[in-house]
């Protein structure tokens, strides 16, 4: 993530907003500035992805999983993410940022997001990350432990949850992506 000024308005911000459960949906209300267009003058397709990241790290923070992460030494890791866009958003206009956590697996978390305008969504994806150790990836049940009492409940939902659907078809179509590509190098 490149925005550095937008990642310290988000954590100035967070010091002042209410802590959120980790259930609760993140609404952030966002705009597109002057430097996040392309050359057809709306939102550049990686800028979606870096303003994903600003709106991960509020949900870390007013969650309170980011004191524990940084307590534990943990670093975030992204381990992939899939986003399809319907309609871009223009210069200087504003639009809303829906995050919310779906699942996670093993040591990754999944995490739902839309840019939306009114009722018009015009992108929205999948993010998969985990955090990283000295040791590597933790799985998620390792972690839960560090995690403050609004995490807690989260873990029978962690350990018995089966996958959403988008969440299965993606992870589908992830795994039949790398055995093709391994298959071909092995051509």
């Amino acid at each position: 993530m490149n925005l550095y000024f937008r990642l310290a308005w988000t954590l100035l911000r967070c010091l002042f907003l209410p802590a959120i459960k980790p259930t609760d949906s993140l609404v952030v209300n966002r705009r597109v500035w002057l430097n996040d267009l392309d050359i057809n003058l709306h939102m550049n397709n990686g800028r979606y992805l870096t303003v994903v990241d600003l709106s991960l790290i509020e949900f870390f923070a007013r969650t309170g999983f980011l004191k524990a992460a940084i307590k534990q030494k943990w670093r975030p890791m992204a381990g992939g993410a899939i986003i399809t866009f319907r309609k871009g958003l223009s210069p200087l206009q504003s639009y809303k940022l829906r995050f919310r956590w779906l699942y996670s697996e093993g040591p990754w978390n999944y995490m739902s997001y839309e840019f939306v305008t009114g009722k018009r969504v015009h992108a929205a994806g999948i993010l998969k990350g985990g955090m990283v150790g000295q040791a590597g990836l933790i799985d998620c049940q390792d972690v839960l432990p560090f995690l403050p009492g609004n995490w807690q409940s989260l873990s029978e939902l962690v350990l018995q949850t089966p996958a959403p659907p988008e969440v299965a078809a993606w992870r589908d179509a992830e795994n039949a992506l790398y055995n093709a590509s391994v298959n071909q190098s092995k051509a």
